[in-house]
């Protein structure tokens, strides 16, 4: 049996409901507290079946784990409190012993997960390695055309000063011109690998700055809306490449509104929203605050086909997209330490980007 001490319990991340040998709620950690929307000071001493009703597949799993001594974990589970929606969780229920005023107490930790919580962690962990996977795979690929590429268009030049007739420099041209584009788009693949050179920084700058570069680019086309939290706390990272990950995420916005063109005034809308969020876990590292933008906008959504793909490099739902300016995002916010999701429905698509707050690197 484990030896337990309540002082550790108030900074993590699932909900723990801790109750003693005749199942009365004895402790309730925060968040615990914001999941099932109850006080610890108004449970405390209450009977665990009078909290969470219809509970009997909660009791079995206790049974199971106080007569065998271990721990078990009931990974369906759906409970009900204080007449609110039931909530479908996962619960570990492992048997401890308590320390209390120098003595020690048998008792019972209940450790719940939210399922689509669960689902969501998986899901970020699984984006963050096929991120990385796929720098890898573009350092490589833009290493391997760009000596060649020089090599087609140094000949091109030298073609050109050999032909005699004017008309044939036009397809020299198109030769030089489009391997200058091909060196431009091998560049950006290898952009995202230099190091972020960190400072501490104003999220809102960075939006700010986005903003009036998007602003000038559809000056007709979008309306920007503004739903800033000012007493945001400020962030710790590369002012450039942050204003090119969120650069890309608002472009690619706007070009949804617009569908790629400039529209009549007032027909494409972008919000951009910042708040920040408590006790949260970003690449696997849990954090107190962390600051939360909200990019959303009233295009046509993303296709279903593209959904799983989004990130992925050159990959794209727009007619002549170099498909980069999303994976370029995700590889500047993964070394930020964070993450970016989306949320997308036809009329209503939301890109989310977390960053940790600066001088909360490990939620402690």
């Amino acid at each position: 049996m484990t030896a337990l001490a309540l002082s550790g319990l108030d900074l993590l991340a699932t909900a723990v409901v801790l109750v003693d040998r005749g199942l009365a709620v004895r402790y309730v950690n925060p968040a615990a507290e914001n999941l099932f929307e109850i006080s610890s000071k108004n449970v405390t001493g209450q009977a665990l079946d009078k909290l969470f009703f219809e509970s009997a597949v909660l009791t079995a799993a206790i049974g199971y784990a106080r007569a065998n001594n271990c721990s078990y974990t009931e990974h369906d589970l759906e409970l009900g409190i204080n007449g609110r929606p039931r909530l479908h969780l996962s619960c570990t229920v492992t048997p401890v012993e308590l320390e209390h005023r120098g003595a020690q107490a048998d008792a019972l930790l209940l450790e719940f997960r939210l399922i689509e919580q669960q689902l969501r962690i998986a899901r970020e962990q699984r984006m963050l390695e096929e991120s990385r996977a796929n720098r890898e795979l573009i350092r490589n690929l833009a290493h391997e055309i760009k000596n060649p590429l020089g090599g087609i268009r140094g000949a091109a030049q030298l073609l050109d000063r050999e032909l005699e007739r004017p008309a044939l420099h036009e397809y020299t041209q198109v030769i030089i011109n489009e391997a200058d584009r091909l060196q431009s788009l091998m560049d950006r693949l290898l952009t995202p690998h230099r190091m972020p050179q960190p400072a501490r920084l104003s999220v809102h700058e960075v939006l700010e700055r986005v903003r009036s570069l998007i602003a000038a680019e559809y000056p007709e086309g979008v309306v920007i809306h503004r739903d800033y939290d000012v007493s945001l706390p400020p962030v710790k990272g590369d002012k450039e490449q942050l204003i090119q990950a969120m650069l890309n995420v608002v472009r690619n916005a706007a070009q949804a509104v617009t569908g790629g063109a400039v529209p009549a005034p007032g027909k494409g809308e972008i919000t951009l929203r910042t708040r920040v969020v408590r006790q949260v876990t970003l690449a696997r590292r849990r954090h107190r605050h962390a600051i939360a933008v909200d990019v959303t906008d009233n295009g046509p959504g993303v296709p279903g086909e593209l959904r799983e793909r989004i990130f992925h490099p050159l990959v794209s739902g727009r007619e002549g997209g170099s498909g980069l300016g999303l994976t370029l995002a995700q590889n500047f916010v993964n070394q930020h330490h964070g993450v970016i999701s989306f949320e997308s429905v036809p009329g209503d698509t939301t890109f989310t980007i977390l960053l940790p707050a600066d001088g909360d690197g490990n939620g402690k």
